[in-house]
């Protein structure tokens, strides 16, 4: 990967996680009405970064935007602002960040960026205008003829022939960065930039190469120079807001006196310390050092995939210990110290699988953050009055799941605004408060993540979920013999849909199924719950990572199968006379006043050595979406963490997943075992 290609994607990154959390500073404070001085200065830092970065990376119409709303916050940081403009602010500032986000998005997926977007400017433009009490945007800058100077100021490139033809002249004054180190040089880089428009005349401080007391100077009151151009003055603008780390710069009408400068020269020279010759603040304060080095996060971040081969390497490791520790050739061996030291190796391998897999752990924080834009953008839409409430936002969970979650519960959050809860009126005919609330939870339970998302809206009518079923075919059974959370389930099958009319949120027909889908993809289960006229939630119960798991090793007939352990809920020996047989000749057990249909492995996948008799094999009562039933296996060969490998393309091409064979782990001894997927074989059989 080329320099270039880091750079693009420390880019992406920060501009990413920066644009998410100004949706999060400008939610919290349009809920509140009002913004604190933190947000707003938060907020320009932000839109700050954001155009620093875009006109490194010369995406120039993405640095003009974010200068033109850091410009309007700029303004507000210095003269605040009247209440009447707060929401045209978020609107604003939110349209911004929209764009933003799929610019970045565009550059991402490698595809043209826009060239213009002369609304949001325009109405940017306008808001500040109306904001300072202009009722049109400010006329271009009135220009004069240039001061003279004498000693301060630095005729430059001042030719014979200068006549008129060189164009209106424009006198600047340029703010750089705070702190941005080497301002004198950044001001010549300026002058340079500004010589392909124009001719630059003045500049205050004259000498930018080689005074050593310039970079002082213009900390301590700005850069001036005068230009002459006939290019348009948007161009000039792009020019000086393009260049690096310009904070702001404003036309005046002309450049500062000999005197004026002389008094800034004087006052710098004081304000020095004797170790600042070069103009830079390097003394500070004990309490100050400590509090920045306090408050400075040691973070690093790390590509995705390099963490995904560090999990693999890992792995085979793991692997590796236990074939070695296992080995059957050490059977039998008086090996104390052999055995000391294999158990100390299994404890620093299982210290470091840990370690690497904590690394791969993120809260679902940010995750949980997007949902409130939905919400707050669907409130708009249908001018609705939902609150949207997050619990266990600090729940870490794998990068990958992460990912995997990200759309289903945005499909279920307008799920909840667009189906479940009520408008105002009935809410209020039904004695609920008028203000609907969605809740966003999530939680970590014995390895596993739950995920809950939960609405005080109209709940489900089961009756009528079973009667638009049927009208489209879907059930597989008679209507009397469902339950009411088998009925929920349905909701999850293909094409089903309760919304009559297709809006841009919902109402095509494909929703939960795709939901359901991609959860189980990461291995976990959905779950509907509700009640009529109270609410729905809907849980999601997902694995805490997908590399390394804990599971089952089981033995049917001479094959070793895993069953991972988040799927098992327990096993039981059981006897012939305790079997129940319905006609059809289907096998089932009572347990606990509740029947298990009883699916035998060995007929599942043609073993032909496994037992027959009920009396000699074991039963797992396993659970999933597609609800519980018991499976027969031979024997238990014990409980081991094992690393999850993908099934080869020959297998694949079969599709086993489909008859509930979700991937392989390579044993202790270096056999293969075939991970089982309890979803898939009770879906199947």
């Amino acid at each position: 990967m080329g320099e270039n290609d880091s750079m693009l994607e420390m880019y992406l990154y920060e501009s990413s996680m920066l644009l998410d959390q100004l949706d999060d500073i400008l939610l919290q404070a349009e809920k509140q009405n009002n913004l604190s001085s933190e947000s707003i200065n938060e907020i320009f830092r932000i839109m700050h970064t954001i155009k620093g970065s875009s006109a490194m990376m010369e995406f120039d119409l993405l640095c003009l935007v974010s200068h033109k709303l850091e410009d309007l916050f700029y303004y507000v940081r210095e003269n605040g602002m009247e209440e009447q403009y707060i929401r045209d602010l978020m609107g604003i500032v939110l349209e911004g960040s929209d764009f933003l986000k799929k610019e970045i998005e565009n550059i991402q997926d490698d595809l043209k960026l826009s060239t213009e977007n002369a609304g949001l400017i325009e109405n940017i433009t306008r808001l500040l205008a109306r904001m300072k009490g202009e009722e049109t945007v400010p006329a271009e800058p009135v220009t004069v003829a240039p001061a003279k100077t004498e000693s301060a100021v630095k005729e430059a490139d001042i030719e014979d022939g200068d006549s008129p033809e060189d164009g209106t002249t424009y006198f600047l004054h340029v703010h750089f960065t705070v702190d941005c180190q080497m301002e004198n040089v950044r001001a010549f880089l300026l002058v340079n930039k500004l010589k392909t428009l124009g001719k630059v005349h003045l500049t205050m401080p004259a000498e930018l190469e080689t005074d050593q007391g310039a970079s002082a100077i213009i900390i301590k009151g700005g850069f001036y120079c005068s230009l002459s151009s006939t290019a348009p003055i948007a161009e000039i603008e792009a020019a000086v807001k393009g260049s690096s780390a310009v904070d702001r710069f404003e036309f005046i009408r002309e450049l500062p006196s000999d005197s004026d400068l002389a008094k800034i020269s004087q006052e710098t020279k004081e304000s020095q310390s004797p170790t600042e010759s070069t103009g830079e603040d390097l003394s500070s304060s004990p309490d100050s050092s400590s509090k920045t080095n306090s408050s400075k996060q040691n973070l690093i971040a790390v590509d995705v995939k390099k963490l995904d081969a560090l999990m693999d390497l890992v792995g085979e490791i793991v692997i590796t210990e236990s074939m070695v520790s296992g080995s059957p050739d050490l059977a039998g061996l008086p090996l104390e110290n052999f055995n000391k030291a294999s158990r100390q190796l299994r404890k620093l391998t299982d210290e470091l699988q840990d370690i690497v897999m904590s690394t791969r752990m993120v809260p679902i924080a940010p995750t949980f953050q997007k949902m409130r834009r939905i919400v707050r953008d669907m409130n708009k839409r249908f001018n609705r009055e939902v609150d949207l409430v997050l619990m266990g936002e600090n729940t870490e969970v794998d990068k990958n799941i992460i990912d995997a979650v990200v759309d289903p519960l945005m499909h279920l959050i307008r799920n909840a605004m667009d189906h479940g809860i009520e408008d105002r009126e009935t809410r209020i005919a039904s004695q609920k408060d008028p203000r609907g609330q969605i809740i966003l939870s999530a939680q970590n339970v014995a390895g596993e993540i739950i995920v809950t998302v939960s609405d005080d809206g109209a709940g489900l009518d089961a009756s009528y979920i079973l009667e638009k079923a049927k009208g489209k075919n879907l059930l597989t059974k008679p209507e009397s013999e469902y339950t009411e959370k088998e009925i929920f389930q349905l909701l999850t099958l293909p094409g089903f849909s309760t919304k009559e009319a297709v809006t841009e949120y919902s109402g095509r027909g494909v929703g939960m199924d795709v939901v359901k889908k991609n959860i189980e993809k990461i291995g976990g289960t959905v779950t509907i719950e509700s009640v009529k006229k109270v609410g729905t939630t809907v849980f999601f119960k997902i694995p805490l990572t997908l590399a390394i798991i804990s599971s089952m090793e089981v033995r049917v007939g001479s094959e070793v199968f895993s069953i991972p352990i988040s799927g098992i809920r327990e096993s039981l020996k059981t006897t012939s006379d305790q079997i129940i047989t319905d006609p059809e000749g289907n096998e089932m057990i009572m347990i606990r006043g509740v029947c298990y249909p009883i699916i035998r492995l060995d007929r599942i996948y043609s073993i032909e050595d496994g037992c027959e008799q009920i009396d000699d094999g074991i039963l797992f009562l396993v659970d999933s979406s597609e609800g519980k039933a018991c499976l027969l296996v031979d024997e238990i060969l014990g409980k081991h963490r094992v690393v999850v490998k993908p099934l080869p393309l020959y297998l694949t091409q079969f599709q086993v997943s489909s008859i509930g064979i979700s991937g392989c782990t390579i044993l202790g001894n270096g056999s293969i075992s075939l991970i089982l997927d309890v979803q898939g074989i009770m879906r199947h059989y």
